[in-house]
């Protein structure tokens, strides 16, 4: 009996050895996908930016046409059907019944419309305001985000995040005391209000799209594949990129395309390569974005997010030979603060559900010589 104890207890650590081992193996992937998800929302949402403000600052006129290249370069990445896609591994084994199509219709038609509109308002805004108070007023998009993950996806809210939600928003508020902060030239009292008010309803409906975007991988998809995720973000992108063509048809902009190209002032070439480079960057921010709401949270994406507009300014002084004050360098070092605060959090979480594992194997260590004696 007492050799069969010890063989037992022997197996039983060799098992807890091998799913400890796998437990770990899993965590540190899954940081490397944040990590990299992060890393394109940045870059891509930056650069994005840049060459949007570009677009407008060298004779680019069209709102129509800064929308549609938020969401026309999809088929960029139709290659990733051309090979297959490695399937995360699930925390269970339970089977659960795919979606039907006519419920995934609902939910790329809907967002993709929402994305849509969210990307014209966004056009009107960065067309009418300055650079940094239109930074200020995106950065109320995580405040949004929170209300809306509060209510859609119980989002809980620990200290931690607080500090990180409060340090990212006071980040991007300081851009507005920038002394270079003036607005574009020739834009009217009128016209600042539009951008204004626009602005505002874009943050609130890319917080909207954000939650909703994470309680359709909860609820609807309910799968742990990449495949999932490219899915979003193209089939969103299809009928996002429809409905802002025929806005760009139905409002006569299309006709001055020509005219706009011909009339750029770095030239037709660069007029194309602006435009092409501004929707695969959009791209990169795409998978981005949706990555980090299919592994975390929305909102954790969206403080990754606006951890990014204070980087906007900084490497403006790189390519546009921006001044770099102060104000630009403590909004920087806030913004990494919140970020690092955020990250923590998910931290300590991590480390709490290896310690109950860690516990729930000692346990399991301690009860099985006993039943095996008795």
């Amino acid at each position: 009996m007492a050799q069969e104890a010890t063989e037992a207890d022997s197996h039983v650590h060799i098992n807890l050895n091998i799913q400890s081992t796998t437990h770990v193996r899993k965590n540190y992937k899954r940081w490397l996908r944040i990590v990299l998800y992060a890393l394109f929302l940045l870059f891509g949402q930056s650069i994005a930016t840049l060459l949007g403000r570009l677009y407008y600052d060298k004779g680019g006129k069209s709102k129509w046409m800064a929308s549609l290249v938020t969401n026309v370069g999809f088929p960029i990445l139709l290659f990733h059907y051309c090979i297959s896609a490695p399937k995360y591994p699930t925390s269970n084994n339970i089977q659960t019944e795919p979606p039907s199509a006519s419920m995934l219709a609902l939910v790329y038609v809907s967002l993709g419309l929402l994305g849509a509109l969210n990307c014209y308002l966004y056009s009107v805004g960065l067309l009418y305001l300055p650079v940094s108070t239109y930074s200020l007023i995106c950065a109320s998009q995580l405040g949004f985000n929170a209300i809306f993950s509060f209510f859609l996806n119980s989002q809980k809210f620990t200290p931690y995040v607080m500090n990180s939600i409060v340090l990212l928003t006071i980040s991007s508020t300081l851009l507005v005391f920038q002394p270079d902060s003036s607005g574009p030239m020739g834009v009217s009292k009128g016209k600042y209000a539009i951008g204004f008010i626009c602005t505002v309803s874009a943050s609130a409906a890319y917080g909207l799209v954000l939650s909703l975007t994470q309680l359709a991988f909860r609820k609807v998809m309910k799968s742990e594949s990449f495949k999932v995720v490219m899915d979003m973000i193209i089939y969103q992108a299809l009928v996002a990129s429809s409905a802002t063509l025929v806005g760009l048809f139905a409002s006569g902009e299309w006709k001055s395309i020509k005219s706009e190209m011909e009339g750029f002032e770095l030239g037709k070439a660069s007029y194309v390569l602006t435009l092409s480079w501004t929707a695969i960057t959009w791209q990169l921010f795409s998978i981005g974005c949706t990555g980090l709401i299919f592994e975390v949270s929305s909102l954790f994406s969206n403080a990754i997010s606006v951890l990014g507009l204070p980087i906007v300014p900084v490497l403006a002084v790189i390519f546009f030979q921006d001044k770099m004050h102060g104000i630009k360098v403590i909004s920087l070092v806030l913004a990494i603060w919140g970020f690092v605060s955020y990250v923590y959090q998910h931290y300590l979480e991590d480390f709490n559900s290896n310690s109950e594992n860690r516990n729930g194997s000692d346990v399991s260590k301690g009860l099985l010589p006993e039943e095996v004696n008795g």
